[in-house]
């Protein structure tokens, strides 16, 4: 099976030669199943044409309206942008304009909003990472409410909320849904499963280090492995060029951020046990009270982001960053290192974004004749703090949110846009391209059985029970566009060399404490605000159990792996 973006884009280009306003209804539907469609859908045709004229039937009102929405830049808000917009408004008649723009200009436009009141979109796909944001502020409708009030007559009696496997990251303590899931992707480890499974390579690895090439369990193994596989020369497999054992990226850039609050720091084993998140401390070191309101980001409050797991997180990304990664990796950014492995010079990879997966899958270097992967997906290792019952990774989970500041009849048409790149009806063949699975339904598809064994563990992964495990940035973060700029400009520092770790993160974890006594002071989230701990001698929450935990005095662990079939055995 070949789906790529290029082949779906005909039927958008035809679309838009039309006249979008006057080519509306259930004929240009049916001509978009045909063309767009065909089975890749978990409806049958005779659901799939009522599910059409619910959509028409329900856009009449807005027949004409102008509409704009935004993403950020993925290969699935691409899909949307290019092929599912211009077919809605061609079905529909309401005119999208869905811009694609990197992550952290969304978050920025978003903040905009939330300040000025201004109604710069209709819709935003963000991510879930902003749910206590949006919980504390209240300045986005939230969708329960809205689906039972000013949103009843546009929200699909075929939404089914219960066939969406990320509802539990987009629903606050309140028990309210925030956000609706449009896009999923988890971090996992990433490895050349060919290179790991030759015969040289694994008896020279267990000669050197005296134990089974494998599947990382801890960061011990991954270094080790980094070690091994950097500066190897694989011409007995029929491999040129200069390998690396690692691949990372380092460059001052907001997604730099993004890399530690995205579950690293979690998977040192600086947080609490729990899941989906640690409490009270989650993966940003914050620290709240049992009202869940923020109470110190620093050690001396019992915060743990400057604490000796999150150094030791730092360093070792430093260290494997400078000596067994591309020279070039450490001035790249989140997406300009995403695409690297499909290159076939990277041996592993700590956690790969699998909205990355698309380009190695169409990379000729990284798979097989037969369309199979020389590649495979597993859990990511675990650093020396790490305990179990604590977040093993992070799953992003980009998701549409309506501002209270958009007139209503302007978001409920984009509601509208929003349940039809969220539907059964277009998902599974969304899916396809972008690979970033939002529904049950989807991922049980028989389209998704008969492509499993191509896609390295991505299926098998979301199929598992093991996938829960994975979550995005929880509520302990009051205010996520604030807070999230402080970690890029922190670390960026501690990466260029300008800091010690350590002092990168004392930094860090003073400026997140001085955000959070400005949103105490200001009252401006009421008693769901911040409510600051007095700082106390840090020997004091080091003797206490739970994070944040002291320093060890061997981080050095038994290095450990696994067999990669037998843990995807597991999984089953």
């Amino acid at each position: 099976m070949t789906l790529n973006l290029k082949s779906t884009t005909a039927l958008a280009a035809a679309i838009a030669l039309t006249g979008s306003t006057a080519w509306a209804g259930m004929e240009e539907a049916m001509e978009f199943l045909e063309t767009e469609i065909a089975e890749m859908t978990a409806l049958s045709p005779e659901e799939q044409e009522a599910e059409m004229q619910w959509f028409i039937d329900a856009a009449q009102p807005f027949e004409g309206m102008e509409i704009k929405v935004v993403s950020e830049t993925i290969t699935t808000h691409e899909y949307e942008s290019q092929v599912l917009a211009p077919a809605f408004t061609a079905i529909t008649g309401i005119q999208v304009t869905h811009d694609l723009i990197g992550e952290g200009d969304v978050v920025e436009k978003l903040q905009t909003q939330m300040q000025s009141g201004e109604n710069i979109y209709d819709a935003y796909v963000n991510d879930s990472d902003l749910i206590g944001t949006h919980w504390r502020y209240q300045q986005v409708r939230n969708l329960t409410d809205w689906m039972e009030g000013e949103g009843a007559d546009v929200t699909s009696p075929n939404l089914d909320l219960d066939d969406f496997i990320g509802t539990q990251f987009t629903t606050a303590p309140d028990g309210k849904l925030y956000q609706l899931p449009d896009q999923q992707f988890a971090n996992l480890y990433w490895f050349r499963y060919d290179w790991f499974n030759d015969d040289k390579n694994k008896t020279d690895f267990q000669e050197e280090y005296g134990y089974e090439l494998g599947v990382p369990v801890n960061w011990a193994a991954y270094e080790d492995i980094a070690e091994f596989f950097t500066g190897r020369d694989l011409s007995h497999m029929g491999v040129e060029g200069e390998i690396f054992g690692n691949m990372d990226y380092g460059k001052k850039d907001p997604s730099l951020g993004w890399r530690y609050t995205d579950a690293w720091m979690s998977m040192a084993g600086m947080g609490d046990v729990g899941e989906p998140n640690g409490l009270p401390v989650d993966e940003w070191g914050i620290r709240v009270n049992e009202n869940s309101q923020p109470v110190g980001s620093c050690v001396a409050r019992g915060g743990a982001t400057n604490a000796p797991a999150a150094v030791y997180a730092v360093t070792k990304a430093i260290e494997w960053l400078q000596k067994y990664s591309p020279p070039a990796a450490a001035g790249m950014t989140f997406s300009e290192a995403g695409p690297i492995p499909a290159q076939g010079q990277i041996a592993q990879q700590m956690f790969m974004y699998t909205t990355f997966v698309p380009p190695l899958v169409a990379s000729e270097q990284v798979m097989n004749e037969d369309g199979t992967p020389k590649w495979r997906l597993a859990p990511s290792p675990h650093g020396v703090y790490w305990k179990e019952g604590q977040k093993v990774g992070y799953q992003d989970v980009g998701s549409w949110t309506l501002m209270k500041s958009t007139p209503t009849d302007r978001a409920q048409a984009a509601w509208l846009y929003a349940q039809f790149v969220t539907s059964k009806l277009v998902d599974v063949k969304k899916s396809h391209v972008g690979l970033t699975f939002i529904r049950e339904s989807t991922i049980q598809h028989e389209s998704f059985t008969e492509r499993a064994d191509k896609l390295g563990g991505l299926v098998d992964f979301y199929r598992s029970p093991a996938r829960t495990a994975w979550s995005p940035t929880g509520t302990n973060i009051p205010d996520y566009p604030k807070l999230a700029q402080l970690w890029w400009q922190n670390i960026g520092d501690a990466m260029s060399g300008a800091k010690t770790p350590q002092e990168a993160l004392d930094s860090l974890c003073a400026d997140q404490e001085r955000v959070l006594e400005r949103l105490e002071r200001a009252g401006v989230q009421g008693d769901l605000g911040p409510v600051m701990n007095d700082e106390q001698d840090p020997q004091t929450w080091y003797d206490q159990e739970g994070a944040p935990y002291a320093k060890l005095e061997n981080e050095d662990e038994e290095p450990k792996t696994v067999s990669y079939d037998e843990l995807v055995a597991s999984w089953q």
